[in-house]
C-alpha cells in the first residue's frame, strides 16, 4: 500500500496557539508511520514557518519544538504541485504532499484564511472548506444560518466595538431591554472560550464587553439558557454522521478557557445523562446544522438542554474542534466504536474524498 504523505499544520498566531500545540501532539503520535509519511509545521506566534526536525511530539507544549537543531524554514506554496517547500541554506527542498491536517484553532487556522491557501495550492485537507469555516467562525454568522434552518437557539444581539467607546451607556440599556441578567458575552470570532464572560449585573456586562473587545470587533451578547452543555462530533461528506451525545459538568459557573484545558473541576458523561430520544433530537439538530452551516470532514456541535424542559437549544460549531488527549471530539467517537487512530485515518480519507 503506497504511503501518503501528510503535513500536519500546527501553532499558528491566534489566542489558541497553545491549544493547537497540544491537539498536533496528539494527533502526530497516533498517526500510523506505517501508512504516512508525516510531515508536521508549525507555525509560531510571530507567524514563521517551521518543519519540525525532531520527533518527540512531547516537545510540542513546551515550545522547546522551535529550538530543535533539525528545524527548516517551510512554507506550502500557493502554486499548484509544488506542495511544501523547505530551505537549507540557498537551496529550496520541495516535498510532494498528499493531504494536510490543519491542526490550527481560531483566527487564521479555523476561519478560512489557511484553507483557502490549501485550496489554491490544490492540496487535500482535512475540515470544511473556505465558506463553512468562515461562517462557522463567526458566531453571529452562525447565528443568522441557525435562524434561517429553524433551529433553536439562544436569543442574541451584535454589539460592535467601536460602539463601546462612545456609547456604553446606550449599549447596555439596550442589552437590558431585551435579556435579563445573567447574560454571556462572547467575541464574535474566537474559540475555546477566549474573551467569553458570564456577566450577572451592570458593571459586570460593562467588564464584560470591554473584555471580549479585546479579541473581535464584533460581540455577541447571549440570553442565559439554564442547561445541561452537551456536545455532538459529526463526520462525513455527503452523507455525515454524529457520534453519541456527550455532556460537560463543568464544575464551575460556566465552561470557561480554564475549566476546558487548565484546572480539573470539569467532568465529562459519556454518554450524556439525557433521555434517549433527546439525545437522538440533538444527534439529529447536529447533523443538520452542520449541513446547514456546509461542513465536510468534520465539527464538534454543541447544545444546551434545558433542566426543566429537556428542550434543545443550538450553542456553537467548532470546525477544527481539539484534538488533545481530553478533548470531546476524540473521545464522542471512541465511545461511538472508532479509536482515535482509526479516527485520524477515516478524516484523511474523507479528505481525500472530497477532492475526487
Amino acid at each position: 500500500m503506497k504511503k501518503w504523505s501528510v503535513c500536519v499544520l500546527f501553532g499558528g498566531m491566534s489566542p489558541e496557539h497553545e491549544i493547537s500545540l497540544r491537539s498536533a501532539e496528539s494527533v502526530l503520535n497516533n498517526l500510523d508511520p506505517e501508512r504516512y509519511n508525516v510531515f508536521p509545521v508549525g507555525i509560531t506566534k510571530e507567524g514563521d514557518w517551521i518543519l519540525y526536525g525532531g520527533t518527540d511530539y512531547s516537545q510540542l507544549p513546551t515550545g522547546k519544538w522551535q529550538e530543535h537543531p533539525g528545524n527548516r524554514r517551510a512554507t506550502i506554496s500557493p502554486v499548484r504541485g509544488q506542495g511544501l517547500l523547505n530551505f537549507e541554506g540557498d537551496c529550496v527542498v520541495r516535498e510532494r504532499i498528499d493531504v494536510i491536517f490543519p491542526v490550527l484553532h481560531g483566527q487564521n487556522g479555523e476561519d478560512g484564511a489557511m484553507q483557502g491557501l490549501l485550496n489554491l495550492a490544490g492540496i487535500p485537507y482535512v475540515g470544511p472548506h473556505v465558506a463553512a469555516s468562515a461562517v462557522a467562525m463567526d458566531k453571529t454568522l452562525t447565528k443568522l444560518v441557525m435562524d434561517q434552518a429553524g433551529i433553536a437557539q439562544a436569543d442574541w444581539l451584535l454589539v460592535r466595538s467601536a460602539e463601546l467607546e462612545q456609547h456604553m451607556d446606550k449599549v447596555i440599556a439596550r442589552m437590558e431591554a431585551r435579556f435579563q441578567y445573567p447574560v454571556f458575552v462572547k467575541p464574535a470570532g474566537t474559540g475555546s472560550s477566549v474573551g467569553v464572560s458570564k456577566a450577572k449585573d451592570r458593571l459586570a456586562l460593562e467588564q464584560a464587553l470591554l473584555a471580549a473587545a479585546v479579541y473581535d470587533k464584533k460581540i455577541l451578547v447571549e440570553e442565559f439558557i439554564d442547561g445541561k452543555e452537551i456536545e455532538v462530533a459529526v463526520m462525513g461528506n455527503d452523507s455525515p454522521v454524529a457520534s453519541v451525545c456527550g455532556e460537560i459538568d463543568s464544575g464551575v459557573d460556566f465552561y470557561d478557557y480554564d475549566a476546558k484545558y487548565i484546572t480539573d473541576t470539569s467532568t465529562a458523561y459519556i454518554p450524556a445523562r439525557i433521555p434517549e430520544e433527546v439525545a437522538e433530537q440533538v444527534r439529529e439538530t447536529a447533523v443538520k446544522a452542520y449541513s446547514a452551516i456546509g461542513c465536510q470532514g468534520l465539527s464538534r456541535v454543541d447544545f444546551f438542554v434545558t433542566k426543566q424542559e429537556n428542550r434543545v437549544v443550538f450553542n456553537e460549531i467548532n470546525t477544527i474542534p481539539g484534538f488533545t488527549s481530553i478533548s470531546m471530539y476524540p473521545k464522542l467517537f471512541h465511545a461511538s466504536g472508532i479509536p482515535y487512530s482509526q479516527l485520524l485515518d477515516q478524516l484523511l480519507e474523507l479528505a481525500m474524498e472530497a477532492c475526487e
